[in-house]
């Protein structure tokens, strides 16, 4: 039990060493706010322990050089007086904050060997943060009323991620959430979706409606919205069209196969005998019985239904200010209708028995040739998606 013990106290030796090291390369990298971390970790339980004052140390030095780097860093961005610096002045003093309220929770700590407590100089950050955050504020939403002056999408999309900030700082600022849903539009590529048939058949208009629709696709896109409608006051920047270029459709077929099945099954027990036709027997006198085998035999008799149709199609995307073709890509669709079901003379246990589902099955009618068409339609949809997901359209 003593040597137990005894591995434990040195495996916690040195995983105390290991975290101790680990923390003070931290703070010699300049990392000091991954040191804070490491030594509040370290902190939470046992903190007046002698085996952590390292811990205490390697903190209060660690804030003190993190503090001093953020006032020399607030006091640069103050006299360059740029207003680009406003978030990272407010989110410097909200680091400042957040640091003191992470060690708040630990102290007092003690520095046994100097018989007092570490020092933290702690200061109240509040006026600081809202006077930053105002600033934040404001420049946010002028910069965002410019962008939304603008004629470029990608101008309207950085307006609607800065008014998000601000509203997430300074909830129910002013206009923000309207200057939000008109950046939201303005940014959105709309894409009008629509089929085309060049093809000698009639598509089914179930298959085409399912196809264009695409709240099913599961395509949610910030920035891109389809539509297989067009609706008013709205203007399209491109179009996906789903040309149907050609169908092809197997005629009926129905092929017979016709086989024998045979299989040796246990029947029973019989005497063993011997080559003159006699009894063998074992040293007791006793007849000697072995396994008797009879052999199975069935004519199978096997119908397979099979019917087929290819749906070959293209994909253009087309940009409507340019009224260009962008790219255009390949898709196509097969769906095979297959019913087998046999028939048998003899013995039916002279097949596996994974065969005998076939000898319940009937013969079916055929569908006909625009049901073959739309069953293409899960497939068809599936290789749509995964062109349109890796073929994004960009504003």
């Amino acid at each position: 039990m003593k040597k137990i013990t005894l591995l434990f106290s040195i495996l916690f030796l040195i995983l105390s060493s290991c975290g101790v090291k680990t923390t003070q390369s931290l703070l010699s990298d300049g990392n000091y706010d991954g040191a804070i971390n490491r030594a509040v970790e370290a902190l939470r339980t046992k903190k007046d322990s002698k085996g952590k004052q390292d811990y205490v140390y390697l903190l209060e030095e660690a804030f003190a050089k993190a503090k001093e780097r953020d006032l020399r860093d607030l006091d640069m961005m103050t006299k360059e007086a740029n207003p680009a610096n406003a978030e990272r002045i407010y989110n410097t003093y909200l680091q400042l904050n957040n640091r003191q309220e992470k060690i708040r929770p630990l102290l007092p700590l003690p520095l046994l060997k100097l018989g007092k407590n570490a020092n933290f100089q702690f200061d109240n950050y509040s006026d600081q943060i809202i006077s930053s955050r105002n600033t934040l504020t404001k420049y946010l939403y002028e910069k965002a009323n410019v962008l939304l002056k603008s004629n470029n999408k990608l101008d309207f999309r950085q307006a609607f991620d800065d008014l998000s900030y601000l509203e997430s700082i300074n909830p129910g600022y002013k206009n923000v959430k309207k200057l939000m849903d008109d950046a939201q539009f303005k940014g959105t590529d709309f894409v009008d979706v629509y089929a085309t048939n060049e093809t000698n058949l009639v598509i089914p208009k179930q298959l085409q409606d399912d196809l264009l629709d695409f709240k099913t696709y599961g395509l949610d896109d910030k920035w891109t919205v389809y539509h297989n409608l067009r609706q008013k006051n709205i203007k399209y920047d491109y179009s996906l069209i789903i040309n149907f270029v050609q169908i092809n459709i197997s005629p009926e077929q129905i092929k017979e196969k016709e086989f024998i099945k045979e299989r040796q099954v246990k029947d029973g027990v019989k005497t063993l005998l011997d080559s003159r036709g006699r009894p063998v027997r074992d040293s007791l006198g006793k007849e000697i019985k072995v396994d008797n085998y009879r052999m199975l035999r069935a004519n199978v008799y096997e119908f397979r239904q099979f019917k087929s149709c290819v749906v070959t199609a293209k994909v253009d995307f087309v940009d409507l200010k340019t009224n260009q073709l962008m790219q255009t890509f390949p898709v196509s669709s097969q769906y095979i209708f297959e019913n087998v079901y046999s028939t048998y003379k003899g013995d039916r246990d002279a097949c596996e028995e994974s065969y005998f589902t076939y000898f319940n099955k009937r013969p079916v009618p055929f569908p006909n040739n625009e049901q073959m068409v739309f069953d293409t339609g899960e497939d068809l949809k599936a290789r749509l998606k995964d062109i349109i997901v890796r073929n994004k359209f960009t504003g």
